[in-house]
Parts: C-alpha cells; structure tokens; sequence
C-alpha cells in the first residue's frame, strides 16, 4: 500500500499544457470520490497552464461505463488526451474484479485503437477510507496524478509527432 503523498511531485517535471485540450470522464457512483478526483485533475491541469475551455468533463453513471464515456471523446471531440475517473470499493462479490479488469482491459484499447492518450484514473480500493485517504486525503489526490500523467504523455506524443525521437 502507498504510503506517500500521492500528489507530491516536482512541479518544474511537468510540461506546460497551455495548448493543449482534455476530456475527463467522471464517474457518478461513489461521487464522494470522483467528484474530489474530478477536482484535483481540474485544478493540476488548469495549474500546469491548460485553460478552462479546454477541458471537457462528463458524467457517467458508474466506473464500467467510464471507457464508452472515453471512446465518445475520442470519436466526437479533437481532445489530446484523455482522463478517466472512477472509483471501485471491494465488496463482498466478484463485481469489483469484473468491473476493474473490464475498465483497465477498455482503457488500454482506446489507447490503442485511438492513438490517443487514455489516463487509467481508477481507484480501486478495499474500503472507503482508502479511497477518502486517495481523493485527497492524507495520501494526495490520485486526480492531480491522473493530470499530470495526461500532460506528459500529450507532450511524448507531440515530440513523436514533431520528429524528435526518429533517426
């Protein structure tokens, strides 16, 4: 188990995101959760440069429906990259096994499928104090990671894209 701050990082690291433009997608079960996660990404992004119009956030019903959310960002909008929000609690069921492979499996083929970055931003946590202590509690905000992971890998992309990185 993490026993760090999170979102303790050094801010001189992080590219700035002035041009660039984000999609997040929060899910609204265990709102408590990825409303705080929500935030924190908002305010990284905006902290590191990214102006408000150029971030899109919209709300699905639970953590399974988060890659759908993120697949229509990428088929109906012209963001960089994407954030997915989400918050699993293990319960007494296998649900939370299905529900985590089948998000982390989806996140993974979007990246893929759309060559786009897709941010894996899922808690997946054993209780609710966990994901409290993860949602900016006493172990940062996992949303201010989530950010700061989507304005380096835009910036990878970019330097691909602009030839650095070709022989």
């Amino acid at each position: 188990m993490a026993t760090i701050n999170l979102s303790a990082y050094d801010l001189n690291s992080v590219p700035d995101g002035k041009e660039m433009k984000f999609g997040i997608v929060v899910s609204e079960w265990n709102y408590e959760i990825t409303g705080a996660l929500a935030c924190g990404a908002i305010e990284t992004l905006k902290k590191h440069g990214v102006e408000a119009n150029n971030i899109l956030v919209n709300h699905v019903p639970g953590s399974f429906e988060l890659t759908l959310g993120g697949q229509f960002f990428a088929e109906y909008t012209n963001v960089d990259a994407i954030i997915l929000l989400g918050c699993v609690i293990q319960g007494e069921t296998r649900h939370f096994d299905f529900i985590c492979q089948g998000v982390a499996k989806g996140a993974t083929d979007l990246n893929i499928k759309y060559n786009l970055p897709v941010i894996f931003g899922l808690l997946t946590t054993d209780n609710q104090q966990q994901a409290l202590d993860r949602a900016g509690g006493r172990l940062g905000n996992k949303g201010d990671e989530a950010a700061v992971t989507a304005i380096k890998m835009v910036t990878l992309q970019n330097s691909f894209e602009n030839g650095i990185g070709k022989e």
